[in-house]
């Protein structure tokens, strides 16, 4: 992964972001992966990649419940 893979990475907002300029940004990137970021860090800052089983992973968690109590 070298940072010109995220500069040319079209990031998206949660459709549940009501416009606030703090939430969660996902970019679907070449050969499978999906790069996540802060909207806060306003492009600066870390951003986690999978592999899209990886991610296909991650959303189902997200999607059980499975981090409610963190």
């Amino acid at each position: 992964m070298t940072s010109s893979d995220l500069r040319s990475a079209v990031w998206r907002k949660s459709s549940r972001s009501n416009g606030q300029a703090e939430c969660v940004e996902v970019a679907f990137l070449a050969g499978g992966r999906v790069a996540l970021r802060d909207s806060k860090g306003g492009g600066v800052g870390a951003v986690l990649v999978f592999r899209y089983g990886g991610w296909d992973a991650f959303e189902s968690s997200l999607v059980e419940g499975d981090f409610e109590e963190l």
